[in-house]
């Protein structure tokens, strides 16, 4: 950590950012870049490297690094007509480089049918599935930087159903590991294409950062050397170095304010000790992720915004998507010593853009090749059905089944409804007194459909390894989410988005979303790097309306 400018709340800096995440380190590393001043409120503490540990109970089970429920509850339910009940509903990261701290850092790039998806396939009945007012040959660019900048593992051309790049990966991929090879293998009997996994994860050192060193603690837990390409390792460090960035930790924002104008006019915080604060700015520009952002915008209401800031379109918090998603497991002769490295080596996408009128719903996906399991977890819940749950013949499956198992996951689309959606629960508080969030999500029938699908490609995939022995868990309604997307998405319309492709809110002309939030449509899983690519991007857009002085007027 570098010494850092301190500015005062009453004074007015150029931007203040929300979160400190994928797309809010960028942004802060990229506006500081430019000569604004910057500063960053993030909820959580700001933890280093020498912080992180394998220790399981700290980090999975007493949520170190993410957000506690105890602290901020959620409520869940399928429909607008039920009563929602108190129950876990999301993950996301709560510290310094948010959720980009302890994610599993898979990193492909959306396709290009991502973006015109409504234009090429048609309405999806009981879909509100919308064009993106950005294609993919705008967000190349932005892509490319992300890698070189951020530093991404891969082989460009692996696969031939990658979207077109303009300059290959900065570094080769990682080594491939047993589960990568057992998949490969099975893959090309198939007829399928794997490829090496593109992965936010260091194959070569850079400086101030060590290469992967394989302890396979990946997937929940923050990166001990700094190989993980986290906001924290790379795009806060570089903000940090500019002298123009304050990240400011234990910063729980709960409000936007605005003038008589609709303008907004800084960030209303908790600090530590619970003592409010208002950060003034030139604009603010929310960061805090598809659940948070939109929250803190029906937080923000007042008599010229009664239904909350930027929500004229009435669709804050709606249009949510998670990524369809499941695992089939399967286990081995041999051993495997999968536990061993980072989580994913092998990836394919045979089935990003199935045909509707052949397999009898919408969607797409890819399966990829993974052990994300940890001792403890994989106790909890990596074992197959029937297997003993205590006893001397439970710890003998421990000891021969945790180095001979592997996952093949799912991951796939997930189609924008508008009932799906983050909203204010009416009688829930959180630790802070403010309304906790209510999630209402029933997937969308095709959503399911696909789920179904790709566990059969799976099964297959494990069936040409030779598998003794595999399972999984049937499909079902989703009631949880990690991937939060598209509840404030880009549009040109402000009746039917909330931003617009300059990811400026259509009704606050000096406030900015940029995150999961601003998705229009959900990929085909792992979101992140798109994400990041946005964050890009808007830095330039809002940089550029900064030194034109359409922002401060």
């Amino acid at each position: 950590m570098v010494d850092q400018p301190r500015y005062k709340t009453s004074d007015e800096v150029d931007f203040v950012i929300v979160g400190s995440g994928a797309a809010g380190g960028i942004l802060a590393k990229e506006l500081s870049s430019h000569g604004f001043r910057v500063v960053v409120l993030e909820q959580g503490p700001y933890l280093t490297e020498a912080d992180f540990t394998h220790n399981e109970i700290e980090i999975l089970a007493l949520d170190k690094l993410t957000n506690h429920p105890k602290l901020q509850p959620t409520t869940v339910r399928k429909t607008p007509d039920e009563k929602a009940k108190p129950q876990r509903a999301l993950v996301y990261g709560r510290c310094v480089g948010g959720t980009s701290v302890h994610f599993t850092a898979n990193f492909w790039r959306f396709h290009e049918i991502d973006f015109i998806e409504r234009s090429k396939v048609g309405p999806v009945p009981g879909a509100g599935l919308m064009d993106w007012p950005i294609t993919y040959a705008d967000l190349e660019p932005y892509y490319t930087k992300v890698e070189w900048e951020i530093g991404v593992s891969g082989q460009a051309g692996a696969s031939p159903f990658d979207p077109p790049r303009s300059k290959p990966y900065p570094m080769p991929p990682l080594s491939v590991k047993s589960s990568g090879v057992i998949f490969e293998r099975a893959a090309r009997k198939l007829g399928w294409h794997p490829y090496p996994a593109p992965m936010a994860i260091l194959s070569q050192a850079r400086p101030g950062r060590s290469a992967c060193v394989n302890c396979g603690f990946c997937l929940g837990f923050g990166c001990e050397v700094g190989a993980k390409s986290s906001s924290l390792a790379t795009a806060i460090r570089m903000a940090e170095k500019t002298g123009r960035c304050e990240i400011r930790p234990n910063s729980y924002v709960h409000r936007i304010e605005t003038d008589a104008n609709g303008r907004a006019t800084g960030a209303v915080y908790f600090d530590e000790k619970r003592n409010t604060h208002l950060q003034k700015a030139m604009a603010v520009v929310v960061c805090a992720n598809g659940a948070e952002t939109p929250r803190l915008l029906l937080l923000s209401t007042n008599k010229q915004f009664p239904n909350g800031l930027a929500n004229s379109s009435g669709i804050v918090g709606k249009y949510l998507m998670f990524n369809s998603g499941g695992v089939v497991t399967g286990q081995f002769e041999h051993p495997l010593n999968d536990y061993k490295g980072y989580a994913v080596s092998r990836v394919l996408h045979n089935f990003y853009e199935l045909d509707p009128q052949k397999v009898g719903f919408y969607g797409g996906g890819g399966l990829d090749a993974r052990f994300d399991f940890t001792p403890i977890s994989f106790a909890f819940g990596g074992l197959p059905p029937g297997t003993p749950r205590w006893g001397k013949d439970f710890k003998a499956a421990l000891a021969q089944d945790f180095n001979r198992t592997m996952e093949i996951f799912c991951h796939g689309t997930s189609l924008p409804v508008e009932n799906n959606s983050f909203s204010l629960d009416p009688d829930l508080k959180d630790a802070w007194g403010l309304p906790a969030l209510r999630l209402t999500y029933k997937d969308h029938p095709d959503d399911l459909k696909l789920g179904n699908w790709m566990f059969k490609r799976a099964n297959e995939l494990f069936d040409a390894a030779g598998a003794q022995k595999k399972w999984s868990f049937p499909v079902g309604e989703q009631q949880f989410g990690v991937h939060l997307l598209g509840t404030c998405r880009m549009g040109n319309d402000p009746k039917t988005s909330v931003i617009n492709a300059d990811h400026r809110t259509h009704d606050v002309k000096n406030l900015f979303l940029c995150d999961g939030s601003s998705l229009v449509t959900s990929g085909r899983g792992q979101p992140t790097m798109t994400i990041e690519a946005l964050a890009f991007r808007a830095a330039d857009r809002i940089t550029a309306l900064a030194k034109r002085g359409e922002i401060s007027a």
